[in-house]
């Protein structure tokens, strides 16, 4: 019988991105820099990042700081829809709202995105083979990170919506044998000084 071990998945969503996305601000680099900083004592043995440039340099950003840490580009790490509800899962009052948002986004977002949503549990959610914990950063964008935190709570796949993931803040999940998944921090910006918090959520929900 083959050994499991505990993965440890640290998620960060990327740094504050310019207005076309092409980018990072200022701001954003900063950010990424600072998460670096936070992580240099944990025992990260990789990066795995998105394809989009905002992505890519939130990850090397943090890998200059983590010396000798591998990054790793990969497609399930990137932006798009992890999963488009039917009317009926949703709450009755914003279900038409809700899906005429969703219907908003482009072809290239909505179509292939369950698809690599699965790809993204599959490659970077669950126990290890071996005896030795995996510790491992993803950097992301907002929805893979609702829908890796959904899925660690085992709520209905739709519940992605609703969870928002500041820029450069960090979670935590563990999947160690024979237990659930444990969230073990969500959404942390202790890293940051309050003017580079909260970049990423609409004003409304800036606390």
């Amino acid at each position: 019988m083959t050994a499991t071990a505990a993965r440890y998945l640290y998620l960060t969503r990327h740094g504050q991105a310019s207005a076309d996305e092409s980018t990072l601000t200022d701001a954003g680099r900063r950010q990424a820099a600072l998460l670096g900083e936070r992580l240099r004592g944990a025992p990260i043995t990789a990066i795995h990042h998105g394809p989009l440039p905002r992505a890519e340099q939130t990850a090397r950003l943090i890998g200059e700081r983590l010396a000798g840490v591998p990054l790793l580009r990969s497609e399930p790490a990137g932006d798009y829809l992890p999963y488009l509800p039917r009317r009926e899962e949703l709450p009755t009052e914003s279900a038409d709202e809700t899906l005429a948002r969703l219907a908003g986004f482009p072809a290239a977002e909505r179509e292939p995105g369950p698809g690599l949503a699965r790809e993204a549990l599959a490659r970077f959610t669950g126990t290890v083979e071996g005896e030795e914990p995996r510790h491992e950063l993803l950097v992301t964008h907002n929805f893979l990170a609702a829908w890796l935190v959904r899925a660690a709570l085992d709520a209905p796949e739709w519940r992605w919506l609703g969870i928002n993931h500041a820029n450069a803040a960090l979670t935590v999940i563990r999947y160690a044998p024979g237990r659930p998944p444990a969230l073990l921090l969500f959404n942390d910006t202790g890293h940051l000084p309050a003017a580079l918090r909260w970049t990423g959520f609409p004003p409304e929900l800036h606390i």
